[in-house]
C-alpha cells in the first residue's frame, strides 16, 4: 500500500480554494446571537473535514482549517492503545474507519462496549508503533473512497496540533469509553490530564457523568469548557446506570460538572420518522441556558437526508439552529465545516429586506419545481415567493390547439395520467423522446387540466424523494394565464418562453407553436415596452430565426449537448440569430469520478462575442453535485457565478439562489473569507493518488457550425384527422429539427406500472 505520510499534512494545501492569507470575516454584531454568551455559535470540525477526507486524517483536518471560520474548533474521538498513546480515531472498533484488517488479518476479538458484544480491532490491544503504518478509511460507505487512497495514517493527538493554524482556539478532545478502558486498565483521566499539561485543549466531552466529575476540579472553565454529551434519550450511561432521557431532566446537576451539553440535533428540533418534516421545537435550548449551559447540537453532515422542510439544503438547516426567533445553539458538530461557516458570518441575520449583492438572472426551472409539481401553480407562486427573477414557461400544445406550461411533452413525466382511462393512448415517438410516453397533443386541455400533477423526482436511484406532501398538488396553467400571473409581478424582471417540436406541431398536426406563442405574449401585452423582458429558448436554431422575424423578443439558444467550446463560425452563426445561451454545468466544469477535472473554453469564447450565459440546473440534492462542492448547492453556486462569471443560472431551487444573492460576504475583495472563495477545478481531482483514478475521458468535443445551422421551420399544414401518425425517418443530430417516427402500443400495462414505482 501506498502511504507517505508528508502528503497527509500537505494534501489540503492543494485543494479547491485559492485561499487568502487574511481570514477577514464578515461577522454580524453578537447582540443579534441569542446564544448563552451572545458571541457567535462555534463551528465544531467533526474528524477534521470528514465530509471529505477520511476522519482524523491529517488532510481533513487542515482542510476544516482552511475553508472555516478563523475559530473553528478540531474534534477527535480520543482511543487509547494498549501503552497509552492517544488516538485520533472516530470509533472504538477500528475496523470501522481503518484497513487494520489488511494488517492483522484473522485477529478479530469481541469486547463488551457499554454492555454490548462488539467484534473487530481494538486499540487497547495494540501499541503505536504496531498501528503506526495502518491506513485510515471513508467510514461513510455513500462518499467517494478515492481520496482515501492516498494513504492517509493514524494520528496521535499531538500529531495533529501543527495543523492548526496559532490562531486557532479550539481542540476538541471527545471521550467516548472511560469505562471501557477502564476494563482494560487503561486511565483516559490520566492520559487526558497528561495531554492537557503539553498542548492547549479548550473543549472535552463524554458521555459519562462519571468521567467528567472525576476531572471538573483539574480544569478551569476559562480555558478548557467540559461539556456532558447526550446519547439516544434510552441509551444509559455506565457510570451513573441512568438512561440520557432521565439525566435531561436535571440540567441543574449536569451544571455542577459541565459548562455544556452536546446533543443530537433532534433532541432540539425533532423530525417525524415516518414524514421527514419537522415537529416543533423543544424548550431544550432555552431551558439550558436558564440552568447557564451552553448547548451544541451534534449530528450535521451534508450528504444525509434531513427533513423536507430543508428542501435538501444543508445552510438551510443550520439557520434553523442558530438563526431563528426564539434561540440559537451554541455550536455545531459537523462533518462539513463549511458550511456552518458560512451560514454563521454571511447568511445569519439577513432578514427579508436585505440588499441583494449580486445580480446574477436566478431563472426557474418549471417554477420551483423542487418542492412542488412542475409548471403548476404552486410552483409558479412559490418561485416568485422565493426571489426567482425570471419565471419559466416550457409551452406544450393540446389536442385542441390550446398552449400550455409542462416541462415535456410527454405527460407521463409529471402527471398520473398512466392511471386514468388515456393509459391507452402510449405511443412511441423516437424522433420527439425516447421510450414511450403519452403526448399532450393526444389530449384536450379539458382532459389535461383534469389530470392529477406528479412531483418530478431526479434522484430516486438514490432514494432522495421531494417534498411527499405536496407531490400531486397544484394546478396546471394555460400559456395565457402563466402570462397573467407574471404580467404583474414587480419582483420579476422577465419570463422565459421554452418552444421545442415546432417542426412536428406544424408538419404533422396543423399547429404553429411560434404563432401561438405570439399572439399570447401580444395579448397579454408583452408586445409593448414594459419592465419585464420575454426570453423565447429554443434548442433549434430555426424556431428562434422565426421568433426574430416576427418579434423583437431577447432569444436564447439552448445547446443540448456537453461541450468544451465552440467553433468561431459555429458561434457567428448563434449570433445571429440569439443573444444568451443554455449549456449545462459540465459544459462548464466536467467532472470523472465525481471530481471536477478542469475549467473549458466554451463560457469565456461565449463571452468574448458578448452572448450572456446561462447554466442548468442547479438542484439542492447533494448527489447532483461535484464532490468538489461539499454536498453544498451555495458552494456550487457561488462557483458558477464567481469562478465563471456567468450570466445566470437555471435552477430548480430558486430559494437557495435567492438567497445566496443576497449574503454579506460578497464583493469583500481580498477580504473575502475563505469559505466564500470559488472552487479551483480539478485541484481536488489531481491531489488523488493516480493509481486510484479512472481512464481519463476524452475531452467533450467542440460545438460546430453545422449542429447549429438549420432548415427553416416547415410551414403550417392542415390536415384531416389520421388514426396513427406516418412512420418516420433516421434521428436527427442534436439541436436539429426532429422528422417524426410513430409506432402505437396496444398495452400501456407496462407504463403504467412504470408510473405507480416513481410515484
Amino acid at each position: 500500500m501506498w502511504k507517505p505520510r508528508a502528503l497527509s499534512f500537505t494534501l489540503a494545501l492543494l485543494l479547491l480554494h485559492s485561499l487568502s492569507t487574511s481570514l477577514v470575516s464578515a461577522q454580524t454584531k453578537r447582540s443579534e446571537w441569542k446564544t448563552l454568551t451572545g458571541s457567535p455559535p462555534l463551528v465544531i470540525a467533526h474528524g477534521g473535514f470528514s465530509g471529505i477526507f477520511p476522519d482524523s486524517s491529517s488532510a481533513a483536518y487542515a482542510l476544516a482549517v482552511q475553508t472555516s471560520v478563523s475559530d473553528v474548533a478540531i474534534w477527535c474521538d480520543v482511543q487509547l492503545t494498549k501503552d497509552e498513546v492517544g488516538l485520533c480515531l472516530p470509533d472504538i472498533n477500528l475496523i470501522n474507519s481503518t484497513y487494520i484488517s489488511s494488517y492483522f488479518p484473522n485477529k478479530t476479538v469481541s469486547y463488551l462496549v457499554n454492555g454490548e458484544s462488539v467484534s473487530g480491532y481494538f486499540s487497547v490491544d495494540y501499541t503505536f508503533k504496531e498501528l503506526a503504518d495502518v491506513i485510515l478509511t471513508q467510514g461513510v460507505f455513500t462518499r467517494s473512497n478515492l481520496p482515501e487512497n492516498n494513504g492517509y495514517l493514524i494520528n496521535r493527538v499531538e500529531d495533529i496540533l501543527p495543523t492548526v493554524s496559532p490562531q486557532t482556539p479550539g481542540l476538541w478532545l471527545n471521550i467516548q469509553h472511560d469505562a471501557f478502558y477502564t476494563q482494560h486498565k487503561l486511565s483516559m483521566r490520566s492520559y487526558v490530564l497528561s495531554i492537557s499539561r503539553k498542548v492547549h485543549v479548550s473543549y472535552i466531552s463524554s458521555p459519562e457523568v462519571g468521567f467528567l466529575r472525576s476531572i471538573t476540579t483539574r480544569f478551569n472553565p476559562k480555558i478548557t469548557k467540559l461539556v456532558f454529551r447526550f446519547l439516544d434519550q434510552g441509551d444509559t450511561d455506565p457510570s451513573t446506570n441512568q438512561t440520557y432521557g432521565s439525566l435531561l431532566k436535571n440540567l441543574t446537576f449536569i451544571k455542577t460538572f459541565a459548562s455544556g451539553i452536546l446533543v443530537p440535533k433532534g433532541y432540539i428540533w425533532p423530525i417525524d420518522a415516518v414524514s421527514l418534516y419537522l415537529q416543533p421545537h423543544t424548550t431544550l435550548v432555552s431551558d439550558a441556558h436558564k440552568a447557564g449551559l451552553e448547548v451544541y447540537a451534534s449530528d450535521f453532515a451534508n450528504d444525509v437526508v434531513s427533513s423536507y422542510n430543508y428542501s435538501y439544503d444543508p445552510l438551510a438547516e443550520y439557520l434553523q439552529f442558530i438563526d431563528n426567533d426564539d434561540f440559537s445553539v451554541d455550536g455545531v458538530l459537523t462533518d462539513f465545516p463549511i458550511t456552518p461557516s458560512e451560514a454563521i458570518e454571511c447568511f445569519a441575520h439577513l432578514g427579508r429586506n436585505a440588499t441583494r449583492r449580486d445580480k446574477t438572472l436566478i431563472i426557474s426551472k418549471f417554477g420551483a419545481s423542487g418542492d412542488y409539481p412542475a409548471c403548476t401553480d404552486l410552483a409558479y407562486n412559490n418561485a416568485i415567493a422565493d426571489g426567482a427573477d425570471v419565471l419559466d414557461c416550457p409551452v406544450q400544445i393540446s389536442k385542441d390547439g390550446t398552449p400550455f406550461c409542462l416541462n415535456s411533452i410527454d405527460l407521463l413525466e409529471s402527471t398520473t395520467v398512466a392511471q386514468t382511462s388515456f393509459s391507452n393512448l402510449v405511443m412511441s415517438i423516437p424522433k420527439i423522446k425516447s421510450g414511450r410516453g403519452i403526448f399532450t397533443f393526444n389530449l384536450t386541455w379539458n382532459d389535461i387540466k383534469g389530470l392529477t400533477p406528479s412531483i418530478l423526482n431526479p434522484f430516486t436511484k438514490y432514494t432522495l424523494f421531494r417534498n411527499p406532501k405536496y407531490k400531486n398538488a397544484g394546478t396546471f396553467l394555460t400559456l395565457s394565464d402563466f402570462l397573467s400571473l407574471t404580467k404583474n409581478q414587480t419582483s420579476l424582471s422577465g419570463v422565459l418562453i421554452i418552444v421545442e417540436n415546432a417542426a412536428y406541431f406544424a408538419e404533422k398536426l396543423g399547429l404553429s407553436v411560434t404563432d401561438a406563442v405570439i399572439d399570447a405574449l401580444s395579448k397579454a401585452g408583452y408586445d409593448k415596452p414594459g419592465s419585464q423582458k420575454v426570453y423565447i429558448q429554443s434548442t433549434n436554431s430555426s424556431v428562434l430565426l422565426k421568433f426574430k422575424e416576427k418579434t423583437k423578443y431577447e432569444l436564447v439558444y439552448k445547446i443540448d449537448e456537453t461541450v468544451s467550446n465552440a467553433t468561431n463560425a459555429a458561434v457567428e452563426d448563434i449570433k445571429s440569430f440569439a443573444s444568451s445561451v443554455v449549456i449545462n454545468k459540465d459544459s462548464v466544469f466536467p467532472r470523472s469520478a465525481g471530481f471536477l477535472t478542469s475549467y473549458t473554453k466554451i463560457v469565456p469564447t461565449l463571452k468574448a462575442s458578448n452572448l450572456s450565459i446561462f447554466v442548468e440546473t442547479f438542484s439542492n440534492e447533494f448527489v447532483s453535485q461535484a464532490w468538489d462542492y461539499f454536498s453544498d448547492p451555495t458552494v456550487e453556486i457561488n462557483s458558477f457565478i464567481q469562478e465563471a462569471g456567468i450570466n445566470g443560472i437555471i435552477t430548480d431551487f430558486p430559494k437557495t439562489a435567492s438567497r445566496y444573492s443576497r449574503n454579506k460576504c460578497l464583493n469583500l475583495g481580498v477580504k473575502t473569507p475563505p469559505y466564500m472563495l470559488p472552487v479551483q477545478a480539478g485541484s481536488l481531482y489531481q491531489s488523488l493518488n493516480n493509481q486510484s483514478l479512472p481512464p481519463a475521458q476524452a475531452p467533450f468535443p467542440s460545438l460546430t457550425k453545422s449542429e447549429v445551422v438549420e432548415a427553416p421551420l416547415p410551414a403550417v399544414v392542415k390536415i384531416a384527422p389520421a388514426s396513427s401518425p406516418a412512420a418516420g425517418t433516421k434521428s436527427p443530430p442534436k439541436n436539429a429539427q426532429p422528422k417524426v417516427s410513430v409506432c402505437f402500443f396496444l398495452s400501456s400495462l407496462a407504463v403504467f406500472v412504470a408510473s405507480i414505482l416513481l410515484l
